[in-house]
């Protein structure tokens, strides 16, 4: 694949997107289940794998640029790319899970910040405005818009609210790659950015912190917190771009089924 090549997929690689991302909304809602003060992240990370691998895929992020485990584990400050570990969680904490599977050869990618027990009321205003600015960013993603009109759509509904928006880190496309150009930052002007297509597939993941945008990469080389140790939290879905508009291949459903 040459840099910075958009590849742009057929009705039937994109049907096949929709399996890999389907199983990963499934993961996703096991993991529900078991998200629980008491519970660590490295039994939800066996768990994940455990239901990825007996469903026929693979754990994308398993020893992708050497990450250690399945599923990525954020809890509170943590931005994104944290390392399951035994620590278990608390009462009031929340977690940001990122978990991809490979099926049939093609990458499914998402995100859900979970809550644990009784949280904070501010911080489920900060859950929910960034899950409602994921669909904000959705809902620019259609045919003969430009990148940058997904992030504006997301900062600005952010920003609005008092939040801010995390700079290093952006969603991405999505394929027989985990991660394919182009960049899909959750800032931008409109009007600005590579051209959106009819056969696009884009993983959008809003990354909003509850206090200032700056964070801190850690020493473990994967972990990003805030730097002011604020929460933040994480939503992704995988969208394709098909007549004209976004249709979402993950899904949160498996999830709401369990925690409603």
């Amino acid at each position: 694949m040459k840099r910075n090549v958009i590849i742009l997929k057929t009705d039937e690689e994109i049907e096949f997107m929709r399996l890999a991302n389907r199983l990963v909304g499934k993961t996703l809602g096991e993991l529900s289940r078991h998200v629980k003060p008491g519970v660590t992240t490295l039994q939800l990370d066996k768990i994940a794998e455990e239901f990825i691998r007996d469903h026929g895929a693979i754990p994308t992020f398993l020893g992708y640029g050497g990450f250690p485990n399945s599923i990525c584990t954020s809890v509170n400050e943590n931005v994104v790319h944290g390392i399951p570990n035994d620590r278990p969680l608390q009462d009031g904490d929340v977690v940001s899970i990122d978990c991809g599977t490979c099926l049939h050869g093609f990458c499914g990618d998402s995100a859900y910040t979970f809550q644990v027990g009784e949280v904070d009321e501010k911080v489920k205003q900060l859950l929910q405005t960034t899950k409602e600015s994921l669909y904000k960013g959705i809902e620019q993603a259609r045919e003969g818009n430009r990148v940058g009109d997904i992030g504006f759509a997301i900062q600005s509904y952010c920003e609005s609210r008092g939040y801010s928006v995390v700079r290093e880190l952006v969603g991405h496309g999505i394929g027989r790659n985990m991660h394919e150009p182009p960049e899909v930052p959750n800032y931008g002007r409109r009007g600005t950015g590579p051209l959106i297509q009819n056969g696009m597939c884009l993983a959008i993941e809003p990354m909003i912190n509850m206090g200032g945008k700056k964070v801190v990469f850690e020493s473990d080389g994967w972990t990003v917190r805030t730097k002011d140790r604020k929460p933040s939290a994480h939503f992704e879905h995988t969208v394709a771009i098909r007549n004209g508009k976004a249709d979402i291949l993950s899904t949160f459903e498996f999830i709401q089924e369990t925690i409603n």
